[in-house]
């Protein structure tokens, strides 16, 4: 990995997602959910942005590809602490979140150190998941500027889509690494040939 792929263009959008992190958080505890708001759309917007650059321009990267889930995870496992901590996301769905991200995270780990495994790019299922955590945590702080009953009922939809989301791509995650286990050591359950 190169030191130039720190300033590529993507790569520094990524960085600058990080950077609004702790902006959001200060919002939302001081109870600015405008700004808030306002900040996590546009940490999102720069999240889709950084990875049309990195195709428009060719400046796909395996710094990026490392530094863009991490981004991510931060944006959101953040938000949704700080967020459950102010008792604005029952804490089932926060708790569910973390465990499933740290199990990943735990497990890609140890396959990368005993087999060398590498290759954990998100399923359908990973990418929903995160599409319905960033819905959620937008319709919480949208009813917090907007006590209307159909925002409620969308940030309900997005919570529940969430938990299915977080369970679905756990098991979907599961039988990916087995599946890309067994392309790694193709001859493994084979019976011994007799001599």
């Amino acid at each position: 990995m190169k030191l130039s792929e720190l300033f590529t263009a993507p790569n520094q959008l990524t960085l600058l997602r990080m950077v609004f992190v702790p902006f959001i958080i200060i919002n939302l505890v001081d109870g600015r959910y405008s700004w808030a708001l306002t900040l996590f759309i546009l940490a999102g917007v720069s999240d889709g942005l950084d990875g049309l650059l990195a195709r428009t321009l060719k400046q796909q990267t395996l710094l990026g590809q490392y530094l863009d889930p991490i981004a991510d995870k931060l944006l959101l496992s953040t938000t949704f602490l700080v967020l459950s901590i102010l008792h604005k996301i029952p804490w089932k769905f926060t708790v569910l979140v973390f465990s499933r991200d740290i199990s990943i995270l735990g497990v890609s780990a140890v396959l990368y150190a005993i087999a060398g495994l590498r290759d954990f790019r998100p399923s359908i299922f990973g990418k929903a998941n995160t599409f319905s955590q960033l819905a959620a945590v937008v319709f919480v702080m949208l009813y917090e500027i907007h006590h209307e009953r159909w925002v409620y009922l969308v940030r309900l939809a997005c919570l529940r889509a969430t938990f299915t989301f977080t369970i679905l791509s756990a098991l979907h995650y599961i039988y990916l690494v087995g599946v890309r286990l067994k392309a790694l050591h193709p001859h493994a359950e084979s019976p011994p040939s007799a001599i």
